[in-house]
């Protein structure tokens, strides 16, 4: 998750960094966001279904009645915010993790509007999105529908993903009892890494 002050400046910038144009998602409503998605490949187990999502406000919706997620009303500049995993049995996964002893919360349904109209549906594990970058990744489960992935999204090289914390011990241990893969370093600050083969060498995001 790429969360951004200015969505179309974010659009824009990953374009002219990479050479690769995300494709609309479309918009949360009541939420205030909308998304632009692109495909991930390589760097991960599961890169056949990754992909980045870029988040930010939507300029066709209202203000919300409630902070938009993942910090965005008080972001200058974009960041990774959060990443997700989509197991095959969400409920059966969040009994195995609290069983493992990390809690990622109850599975709410959530859904947007497609640019084409149509509705998509999904649930996902709510944590507080507005407590600064999640190490820990949220789960979700598309359901029946078809992830985007499936919705043939462009595509760019994914070449590394990891995270540093101060303490990555804790962060470990829950990524452990979700069964999530994720190298995490020591450092002075939680954040999350990715590095996208660009259009002229290596683009990090953090």
């Amino acid at each position: 998750m790429l969360a951004a002050p200015d969505l179309a400046a974010a659009v824009a910038e990953f374009t002219e960094l990479t050479g690769v144009v995300p494709v609309q998602g479309g918009q949360h409503l009541g939420r205030g966001t909308a998304n632009y998605l692109v495909g991930l490949a390589g760097g991960l187990p599961s890169a056949d279904s990754a992909y980045l999502e870029i988040i930010g406000p939507d300029p066709e919706q209202p203000p919300p009645a409630a902070p938009r997620p993942f910090g965005i009303d008080e972001l200058t500049a974009s960041r990774l915010a959060a990443w997700a995993i989509h197991p095959a049995d969400l409920d059966g996964h969040i009994e195995v993790a609290r069983e493992r002893g990390y809690d990622p919360g109850p599975a709410r349904a959530m859904s947007r509007a497609a640019p084409d109209g149509e509705r998509l549906h999904w649930r996902l594990t709510w944590a507080d999105l507005n407590a600064g970058v999640a190490l820990v990744p949220f789960l979700i489960d598309w359901g029946s529908t078809a992830p985007p992935p499936s919705r043939g999204l462009p595509e760019v090289e994914l070449v590394g993903f990891e995270a540093t914390h101060p303490h990555p011990d804790e962060v470990r241990s829950a990524l452990a009892a979700l069964a999530a893969e994720l190298p995490v370093r020591a450092g002075n600050r939680a954040a999350l890494t990715a590095v996208l083969a660009g259009r002229h060498g290596p683009v990090v995001l953090t």
